[in-house]
């Protein structure tokens, strides 16, 4: 199945309203992991949203830059989940969150080194084979950066892509705070990835403390990182695109109505690149 246009991030305040009034999106996105169980009403909604629209199955949890062995369970939870629902598009972050078997409740980002981008290219690869599809992986953002990096960050993503055949869900917000935090191009950033490789796109809101942008999915998206993706949109066209807010979520109506905003930059560019 193949999806283009806008869609949001589906959380809990607004299962049932989204079910009544089906507004006009282009697809839904939920985290996998909020659907691991064999049964009960989690998979019974999700068999309703999955009736009514498009799904992305994104998750949050598979620690996929650990050097923790991939998770059994975890692998067997997603391939049932992806076998029963048949989402447009599967997703999983960029970045590490476990360590000796313990798990922190955070997506942090990677040593970007050979050795490390070998690493997870074999992770990205097991995780495709298992699932027999090509998966997006999303860059996340960071706060601070490793000493032993020795490759921008940017490259890194677009190499795992490349050498994998894996696909990039491009947030552009994440790029946004983390070249406000470690003082780069955002834009540089655009033009090192591949424009074949970008399957999504995703647009949430930060805040700033004590001079630092803190990613919080809690906020509108801003201004600049609008700005941003008008020009994601102008250098990789028009790619499915998503709204994500998980705190201080709002009522529907104001997530609506900054998914029309991206369609309407989307659908505007579109026409001047034509």
């Amino acid at each position: 199945m193949i999806v283009n246009g806008t869609g949001i991030g589906l959380r809990a305040p607004h299962y049932e309203e989204v079910l009544q009034r089906r507004p006009a999106l282009a697809f839904l996105e939920v985290h996998s992991e909020n659907f691991f169980a064999a049964g009960g009403a989690p998979l019974a909604l999700l068999e309703r949203v999955r009736a009514a629209y498009p799904l992305s199955l994104h998750g949050v949890g598979l620690s996929l830059g650990s050097t923790d062995p991939l998770r059994e369970a975890h692998l067997a939870k997603l391939q049932a989940l992806v076998a029963r629902f048949d989402p447009a598009l599967v997703s999983e972050h960029l970045c590490w969150s476990s360590n000796g078997g313990r798990h922190a409740n955070d997506l942090l980002p990677l040593p970007y080194t050979e050795e490390s981008l070998t690493h997870v290219c074999s992770r990205v690869q097991q995780l495709q084979e298992r699932l027999k599809r090509r998966v997006l992986v999303e860059n996340v953002s960071s706060y601070l950066a490793f000493e032993g990096s020795t490759i921008p960050e940017w490259d890194f993503v677009a190499a795992v892509a490349r050498r994998t055949g894996c696909g990039v869900l491009l947030d552009v917000n994440n790029i946004w705070v983390s070249a406000a935090n470690h003082g780069f191009d955002a834009r540089r950033y655009l033009q090192a990835i591949d424009a074949d490789s970008v399957g999504e796109i995703h647009l949430a809101g930060f805040e700033e403390a004590d001079g630092t942008l803190i990613d919080t999915h809690g906020a509108a998206v801003s201004e600049a990182v609008w700005a941003l993706y008008g020009e994601a949109i102008a250098r990789f066209g028009r790619r499915p695109t998503l709204v994500e807010r998980d705190s201080n979520i709002p009522a529907l109506d104001a997530l609506l109505a900054e998914a029309a905003r991206a369609e309407s930059i989307a659908a505007r560019t579109a026409e001047l690149a034509a």
